[in-house]
């Protein structure tokens, strides 16, 4: 199975619906609200799935991308995602491996943008947010887009960060995005 990106550009996804990709719909809202702040930013993707979204990113001259997924099979597919799109100039690196082990590894590290899309129902947001939170690993003028079901209303999704805010919420037919900044 395919889906294309940026400029047209085909990425390969595993089949079924393991890695969930987003929506071209729902990539393209999200690049339009950060339109302008990609360039030269640091990226973390984290629960990767087919890499779109560090794809994605790397087309529009992320500097870095950091990614971490579990499935040792998406993470072949993202690998070769991102080998196909990366400039020289840019830098990749993908984790394979639990996300809350993997984040205590990217300690002391920040990144500008950090686009996380849990399985819905994984039981991830908080831990996972606590930890980005704890290891500071968002940059001072960063932002955090967090994927999730519309049923999920904002004000339900984590608590008790004492350095993250959200700012703002958009639905997208089956998928909201609730944006976080320090």
């Amino acid at each position: 199975m395919t889906i294309r990106i940026y400029g047209n550009r085909e990425l390969k996804t595993l089949p079924g619906l393991e890695t969930r990709p987003t929506p071209a719909r729902v990539r393209q809202a999200l690049f339009n609200v950060w339109q302008g702040s990609i360039s030269s930013c640091r990226w973390l993707d984290l629960c990767s799935g087919s890499g779109a979204m560090g794809a994605e990113a790397l087309c529009r001259e992320a500097k870095t991308v950091v990614g971490i997924e579990r499935s040792n099979a998406a993470c072949d597919i993202i690998e070769q995602n991102w080998k196909k799109v990366a400039r020289e100039s840019q830098q990749f690196q993908l984790l394979r491996g639990d996300i809350i082990t993997r984040l205590d590894d990217l300690k002391g590290q920040q990144f500008d943008r950090i686009y996380f899309d849990p399985p819905y129902a994984g039981g991830l947001y908080q831990p996972v947010l606590a930890a980005i939170d704890r290891y500071r690993l968002l940059a001072p003028l960063g932002e955090i887009a967090v994927e999730h079901s519309p049923d999920a209303k904002i004000s339900t999704l984590p608590v008790g960060l004492p350095n993250l805010t959200a700012c703002r919420h958009k639905t997208y037919g089956n998928t909201s995005i609730s944006f976080y900044q320090l």
